[in-house]
């Protein structure tokens, strides 16, 4: 891994015991309804084996799971054992013995799965911190059935103005000094500058395209200040 990429990981280490309050403070509980709808645009059906990728603390591993019921089968995967700790704890109580959920420390970029392995996948802020975008979307691609479909969600940059600075303010004014009441202030201060560098949704699209995948559409959500990419291999 580069340097870039061992920063991240110990920022995903360290904000991991209180990455699911931090997440239900800062979006006033809407995520959870963001994740809900990344997840149905994955087309996830009972008895899939489903992709999670960087998984976090397990949100929508577990919504997967649910979905694709006792017959199927969810991955969730992240590069950070701290955040699969915490997903690995919470598991349990939401899902019937029967549902399984495996959690694999792996990296976006190298994934440890055959080819043409999975019949859906999401991902839930983690393209934008990546090391190398075209490359996570290559190896997503690479094992993903033909026709599988994923879901990709992230922030976006509003192309309206208004809005933009609304959001710039949201993040310096709210979610810094939040953070900063965890202990956490330089770990969510890096959110702007990462989101500078994010490629917009018809950026994103085009990107996927040149990965493989033969459809791919951004769909903005609340008020574009967040996006869901949808995908078709």
């Amino acid at each position: 891994m580069t340097n870039n990429s061992e920063q991240i990981k110990t920022i995903f280490n360290r904000i991991a015991p209180v990455y699911n309050q931090m997440n239900d403070w800062l979006s006033l509980g809407q995520h959870r309804i963001w994740k809900q709808m990344a997840v149905q645009w994955s087309g996830v059906k009972p008895g899939n084996t489903c992709l999670d990728l960087c998984c976090g603390s397990g949100d929508l591993a577990l919504v997967l799971a649910q979905q694709a019921g006792p017959t199927g089968s969810v991955f969730g995967v992240d590069f950070s054992a701290a955040q699969l700790a915490v997903a690995n704890s919470r598991d349990r109580p939401f899902l019937t013995p029967s549902s399984r959920i495996s959690w694999v420390e792996a990296d976006a970029l190298d994934l440890p799965f055959a080819d043409n392995y999975f019949h859906c996948a999401t991902m839930g802020y983690g393209l934008r911190n990546v090391t190398d975008i075209p490359r996570s979307l290559q190896e997503l691609h690479r094992v993903l059935k033909p026709g599988a479909k994923a879901a990709i969600l992230d922030l976006h940059r509003p192309s309206n103005s208004l809005t933009r600075s609304f959001q710039q303010l949201y993040l310096e004014t709210l979610v810094v000094p939040i953070a900063q009441q965890f202990g956490m202030t330089q770990e969510y201060a890096y959110i702007n500058p990462s989101l500078e560098k994010f490629p917009i949704g018809p950026e994103q699209v085009a990107l996927a395209r040149q990965a493989g995948f033969a459809t791919a559409t951004h769909y903005p959500i609340a008020g574009a200040m967040m996006g869901v990419l949808v995908l078709v291999s």
